[in-house]
């Protein structure tokens, strides 16, 4: 096996990645990868692992061989040893040191970067984004931060451009709970056509099996299904009864939805269209309208389509949202999509499909990442 034609095709393939090694680890290739930081900030990327797994690792693994598949990776910072800086002591410093050691629970150094050291994520910068706004008087966007991911680069550009020091304590609530101007746009005629046309269609072609629609509740809920292919939300939406879909929004990525072809399918379909790397704070505020309405949402929580068919990592969003706006979570499986549409295939396979609508989970007195959990495993027992 040519390691170094598989570097090659991986370089090729992601212009975010500077190196790549590649190894035989438990009989299975491994990759070092040390991220081209140059043209991530140029890019103003802030989901740095994201990027590099999807459009790098990943789309290089749909089209390889499966004994060439890359099926481990380490991102570095970098490739030499980094020396001990001296940190600040002063009360900006120390306060911004200690919100992060909170969020994290990592230890937190002058030179650690906020994702690849301390694992932050879009949920993350969002808090730290309100932290820095109302401790020191520092407007961050993704913008600004694509050029200060590291903790003492953070530090330089608030010390500079503070207005007071005042360190605060962030809400979640009060941030979900902002005042928007944002307007939903409702298309109930839309929806039921969309309906109409591929619920038959998917019935036809897949011999879509539905069960368990008894369990979706008549007040507000967010519906919650394991993502397998680009098929899931059209499934869902052509099962969920109308009386139910009128009230249905749907939360999908720009950078599939918000192409020319399918933005105005996206716009007049309730979908609400977010970016990983741009405006975090007002999506995810704009993705609690429906809940703040008394409507429905639907979230994928792995964030992505499974590239192997098993769950990937959920993350903690819709959760946040069930637990503040105190909404049920409907768990949903669908198996039999990932057969039917693969990643990197462009048109589905006449494969079975079915879809079953769990119980509702209830936010109670669980945290974040209990609730987060719940589900998971809800959904794991029975796919």
């Amino acid at each position: 096996m040519n390691f170094k034609n598989i570097e090659q095709k991986v370089l090729s393939l992601c212009p975010y990645i500077k190196e790549i090694f590649i190894e035989k680890k438990d009989g299975k290739l491994f990759a070092t990868i040390v991220p081209n930081f140059e043209t991530l900030k140029s890019a103003n990327i802030i989901n740095i692992e994201s990027e590099i797994r999807w459009y790098g690792v990943e789309l290089y693994n749909l089209e390889a061989q499966e004994s060439q598949k890359i099926l481990g990776y380490e991102i570095l910072k970098e490739v030499q040893n980094e020396r001990k800086e001296r940190e600040p002591n002063d009360e900006i410093y120390q306060s911004l040191k200690s919100f992060l050691y909170k969020m994290s629970q990592k230890q937190v150094r002058s030179n650690s970067h906020l994702e690849l050291d301390l694992g932050l994520d879009s949920l993350d910068y969002v808090e730290l984004f309100v932290f820095i706004e109302q401790s020191y008087g520092v407007y961050i966007d993704e913008k600004i931060f694509s050029h200060a991911m590291v903790l003492k680069d953070l530090y330089s550009y608030i010390k500079s451009h503070k207005a007071f020091v005042k360190p605060s304590r962030v809400d979640w609530g009060d941030i979900l709970n902002e005042e928007k101007d944002d307007k939903l746009i409702f298309s109930p005629i839309n929806m039921f056509l969309y309906k109409t046309l591929l619920y038959p269609l998917f019935r036809l072609y897949f011999s879509l099996e539905v069960k368990g629609i008894e369990n979706i509740p008549k007040g507000s809920c967010i519906i919650a299904p394991n993502h397998q292919s680009m098929l899931d939300g059209f499934l869902i939406e052509s099962t969920l009864p109308y009386s139910v879909l009128k009230n249905t929004f749907f939360l999908a990525f720009t950078q599939v939805f918000g192409t020319k072809l399918l933005h105005p399918i996206a716009t007049y379909g309730q979908t609400i269209l977010i970016d990983a790397n741009i405006d975090l704070k007002d999506t995810m505020q704009r993705a609690a309208l429906p809940l703040k309405m008394g409507k429905n949402l639907v979230i994928f929580p792995e964030g992505a389509r499974t590239r192997d068919r098993k769950l990937l990592e959920f993350r903690p969003f819709f959760a946040m949202l069930s637990s503040i706006h105190s909404v049920p979570i409907v768990p949903v499986i669908i198996d039999g999509s990932f057969e039917a549409l693969p990643s990197g295939k462009l048109f589905p396979r006449p494969k079975k499909i079915k879809l079953q609508y769990l119980e509702p989970i209830y936010p109670k007195d669980m945290s974040y990442d209990e609730l987060t959990q719940l589900v998971k495993s809800s959904i794991e027992k029975n796919l």
